[in-house]
């Protein structure tokens, strides 16, 4: 019986998008890859052990990406492995999504196009109550690698473009999960509007640091972290979706400088290239 397998990377926030709708995301190389064997039956069965989150949000993506009469007639089992840290703004819902649809797609609509992979999992995300968005941003990141400026309402890409290849993205987890009021973003609607407008001007490290001084300071996170990360060489630094990871961006030469930014908060620091590449995936 037929075999997917899809390749899925993960994102950081360049512009938050609850606020205006409106987003920016660039691609890291932190992957999800899932495998979806289908054999005659019906249900779903999942091979590792999903938090429930994750497979409401599974069962939704699948129901929209697959035909009816195909959901009747075959029994899914379904691998994850994830690289990407749940819970903590670095697109890891986003990618799943995105990946399910996409392996779906493989086995049960090879015709279909990519903005209709992407749609798939963007309505499931808002269906399973994962994103209040649907997350159009993160999800075309996660996809297409690179840069990506989205207007998330409209399910439009305003700009994709790659990523220089000499970037890494260093990401602090923090031992606390505690995040703010994601709903007091809409306070501060003009900046994440303004950060908006540079990034579709590809002024992206501008258009960061922007959001991240504005999210900062709602939801949680110490904005002085922001400037010890540039005084250290990074070129740009964000809370990464709505918290409560950072994420900054240097140049490779400048990634141990940047890591030791971190080192006297509480928490643990991930190193990932950037990603220019588009999501894969082939049957087995």
């Amino acid at each position: 019986m037929p075999t997917a397998k899809a390749v899925m990377h993960g994102a950081v926030s360049i512009v938050n998008a609850i606020a205006t709708g409106k987003g920016a995301t660039l691609g890291i190389s932190l992957n999800v890859v899932s495998i979806i064997e289908a054999t005659p039956g019906s249900g779903l069965v999942f091979e590792n052990k999903e938090s429930s989150l994750s497979s409401r949000l599974i069962k939704s993506v699948i129901e929209k990406a697959m035909p009816k009469n195909d959901l009747e007639k075959y029994k899914l089992r379904i691998s994850l492995k994830s690289e990407i840290p749940s819970g903590y703004g670095l697109k890891s819902s986003s990618a799943i999504s995105s990946v399910i649809s996409l392996a779906c797609a493989k086995l049960f609509r090879p015709q279909i196009n990519d903005l209709e992979v992407l749609r798939h999992g963007v309505e499931a995300s808002i269906e399973s109550k994962v994103s209040i968005t649907g997350a159009f941003d993160d999800a075309c990141a996660c996809y297409f690698g690179g840069f990506a400026v989205t207007d998330n309402h409209n399910l439009k890409i305003v700009k994709s473009e790659k990523a220089p290849e000499d970037l890494s993205a260093i990401i602090f987890i923090p031992r606390s999960r505690k995040r703010g009021n994601v709903n007091k973003l809409k306070i501060l609607e003009g900046v994440f509007a303004q950060a908006w407008s540079l990034a579709s001007n590809s002024d992206y490290w501008n258009a960061m640091l922007l959001n991240g001084l504005a999210t900062s300071t709602i939801l949680n996170s110490d904005p002085r972290i922001l400037t010890d990360l540039l005084e250290a060489g990074a070129l740009a630094a964000s809370v990464s979706g709505n918290g409560p990871s950072i994420a900054a961006i240097a140049k490779k030469g400048n990634v141990s400088n940047v890591k030791k930014a971190f080192l006297s908060h509480d928490g643990q620091v991930m190193i990932s290239d950037i990603n220019n590449k588009k999501a894969e995936v082939y049957e087995m």
